[in-house]
């Protein structure tokens, strides 16, 4: 039975929709590994879109692009849910799940910010980006591995980070309109790198606080 206090807190999974699709992925014989897995898929797809961008100078192209960037995107953020609700509410946990929980989030984090950085000229701020993402994850699993309940708290999580870039990318389409090209992605990666770092720091503050409240 997977730990359920390690689970991270969503509204959506309490929707009526989400539990129709849960059950109908469970009676097409889909996986909690399997979903976590095509998450990847999914963050790569992103990835590739945003890097694509670089090739491009606007127009019907530069547009398809950060459309499909942007449901990459949202369709990762989809199996992370989905994975979870088939092995809870679906019964259908595996023995290696949290390995596949974790290990997909973190591949897709680094495809999509590198993405978007190198579609912007700026591989270096992805990159940066990428690195923060992973960090917040670290300092959460630091502190469940010294007995700290799990910490969610943003204000960049990884539903705040999708958030973020899915906003960019469609904010993206109206931009040669008013700004430079590549102004949105360029501000949502500067978010999201400095406010994942600041959610890390604020992770570990609040885990030495529970810690020291120990004794």
């Amino acid at each position: 039975m997977p730990d359920l206090t390690s689970r991270r807190p969503l509204s959506s999974r309490d929707t009526k929709w989400a539990a129709r699709v849960t059950r109908a992925l469970a009676a097409r014989g889909a996986t909690p590994n399997g979903i976590s897995q095509a998450s990847m898929v999914a963050a790569l797809i992103a990835g590739l879109a945003f890097w694509a961008l670089a090739a491009t100078s606007g127009g019907v192209l530069t547009a398809l692009l950060l459309i499909i960037a942007a449901l990459g995107c949202q369709m990762r953020l989809l199996c992370n849910l989905f994975d979870g609700m088939v092995a809870v509410e679906a019964g259908r946990a595996a023995p290696d799940g949290p390995l596949w929980n974790e290990f997909p989030d973190r591949v897709s984090d680094i495809l999509i910010f590198t993405g978007a950085g190198l579609g912007v000229g700026l591989p270096w701020l992805g990159i940066a980006a990428a690195a923060m993402a992973v960090l917040t994850a670290y300092t959460r699993e630091l502190g469940a591995s010294i007995g700290v309940a799990p910490d969610f708290c943003g204000p960049m999580a990884k539903q705040h980070r999708m958030a973020a870039i899915t906003l960019a990318a469609f904010l993206a389409l109206f931009e040669t309109a008013i700004v430079p090209m590549g102004t949105a992605l360029i501000t949502a990666l500067w978010l999201i790198m400095l406010g994942a770092a600041a959610t890390s720091l604020r992770r570990a503050w609040r885990i030495s606080a529970a810690l020291l409240a120990r004794g």
